[in-house]
């Protein structure tokens, strides 16, 4: 017979929590207003869409980085979870960390965590970007645990710090049970990994999902509101509808066919809204340096790929000019013929929200 929510929670009171690395917020100059840096924060941690990350487990028994081959398997079914949702990213197992975005390990007693989105790309390459601090092979359910990091990855925060859950904490109980085995939290790592509320900007959503799987299970006595909660919250397992949902709109399936083709000389309107992503194919007639580059009052990401003979496109070079009063710029001799594919995520529009690309 399936267990109530309470009866799981009571059975299994205690859990070891993903605890995020502390990372200073980003400072803007005094000419970026504060709607616009929320976003930017918001947006600029997702990947353009069609981006291919490669991830690498650590194989050097010093320090321990380790992983069993059961452990491993983990992580690559979670990997899978994410994709059969149908989403326009592509994940590809490397053989060296110098090849990898994402590098794994599995180092006990450091708890499990990942760095959130792109900031996995200022972590130096002998450095993991996400670890598991505990055997996720010891029972079928730490599958989570391996979707959860890799959904901080992709850039997703803790949903029980989204600030429309409305969580009223017994703080003095959170701190006590984080404090005790098996996390033995500091107060720090506590308030920034549960009690701290994040920006409305950085939620996935504009409602709280007590089942998404970037959720933490809680115990009795820790949440004063809502009263629902007050003898514990268990999420239900795996991505949730709501999940699958957000990663799909930051992540949609590709589809070429709704590409835009752009010629040399010729603007193209950026029509899509903040957080969302327009593509556009560039056949060059001549092998040559070009400029590609956008223009009006937006914050882009911009990432410049080859489509080749092998099966997924090669990344060429990428440009970010959000909470700066430039545009996105590259500057690269593209060969004769070729088919290049321009994807820009846009962070934020301000003003009139006009814009565009154009190639010179």
């Amino acid at each position: 017979m399936k267990m109530s929510i309470q009866e799981e929670v009571e059975e299994h009171p205690k859990h070891s929590f993903c605890s995020l690395p502390m990372i200073a917020p980003r400072v803007f100059d005094e000419f970026v207003n504060k709607e616009r840096a929320n976003v930017i924060i918001s947006v600029g941690s997702k990947w353009a869409n069609g981006t291919i990350l490669k991830y690498y487990f650590f194989q050097n028994d010093e320090p321990s980085w380790k992983g069993s081959p059961q452990q491993e398997q983990v992580v690559r079914s979670a990997f899978d979870v994410w994709k059969n949702v149908g989403i326009g990213l592509v994940f590809k197992e490397v053989n060296s960390p110098e090849e990898a975005d994402i590098r794994i390990g599995f180092m006990r007693g450091d708890g499990s965590w990942s760095y959130v989105g792109r900031d996995i790309f200022n972590q130096p390459v002998n450095e993991r970007t996400m670890n598991f601090g505990w055997d996720i092979s010891r029972n079928a359910k730490e599958i989570d645990t391996a979707i959860h990091e890799i959904g901080h990855t992709l850039g997703f925060h803790h949903e029980h710090q989204n600030p429309n859950a409305g969580i009223v904490w017994n703080e003095e109980a959170v701190y006590g049970a984080l404090g005790q085995p098996p996390n033995s939290w500091s107060r720090n790592t506590t308030f920034y990994n549960i009690i701290r509320k994040i920006s409305t900007t950085e939620v996935a959503g504009s409602t709280w999902d007590p089942n998404s799987v970037m959720h933490y299970p809680f115990e009795r006595g820790l949440i004063k509101e809502p009263a629902l909660y007050r003898n514990g919250l268990t999420p239900a397992g795996g991505l949730s509808d709501k999940d699958k949902e957000y990663v799909k709109f930051f992540y949609p399936p590709l589809n070429q066919d709704s590409y835009t083709k752009i010629s040399l000389l010729e603007s193209k309107p950026i029509t899509v809204g903040s957080g969302e992503q327009q593509d556009f194919i560039f056949r060059p007639k001549y092998s040559k340096k070009y400029k590609i580059q956008t223009f009006g009052n937006m914050d882009t990401l911009m990432v410049l790929f080859e489509e080749s003979t092998k099966d997924d496109p090669e990344y060429l070079s990428g440009d970010d000019d959000s909470g700066t009063e430039n545009n996105t710029f590259i500057k690269l001799r593209l060969l004769k013929n070729r088919k290049y594919i321009i994807r820009v995520r846009v962070l934020y529009r301000g003003g009139d929200g006009s814009g565009g690309i154009v190639i010179s």
